[in-house]
């Protein structure tokens, strides 16, 4: 087996990846739907940069249960995915919330939610990957 796919973590460590890894998904489709009713009742406030942001945060929410699914399954490759994933969504909502006049305001504050939950789901898959279960090192 290599060792890129040896099982490297167990269900414990993961259960709160899990969780807010749904937390996400519900996030990025509320983002979405938020976004359809403001562009027929408030559409200054469905920007077409709030469009393409919400775009590629529900892209990412497709992709990031199927990593997890697989990390929970004991895939190091998948585990490693979902820190990478996190750490990239991190970085990347904190420059967009940054920037001046670009989203509307209640986007910004999506933004960084999402910001917070990645920065979350980094730590924890970190320490998982760090602290694998006895047996498993």
């Amino acid at each position: 087996m290599d060792e890129l796919d040896r099982p490297a973590v167990g269900l414990a460590p993961l259960t709160g990846v899990r969780r807010l890894v749904g937390a996400y998904v519900a996030l990025a489709l509320g983002t979405l739907v938020a976004l359809a009713v403001m562009a027929v009742v408030a559409p200054s406030s469905a920007t077409s940069e709030a469009w393409g942001h919400a775009v590629v945060v529900a892209a990412f929410a497709i992709v990031l249960p199927l990593r997890t699914r697989a990390a929970r399954k004991g895939s190091r490759t998948g585990l490693r995915a979902v820190t990478i994933i996190g750490c990239v969504l991190l970085v990347v909502n904190l420059v967009e919330a940054a920037l001046p006049g670009v989203f509307p305001p209640w986007m910004r504050v999506e933004m960084l939610v999402v910001a917070v939950m990645m920065l979350t789901l980094a730590t924890l898959s970190v320490r998982a990957r760090r602290n694998p279960p006895a047996g498993r090192r």
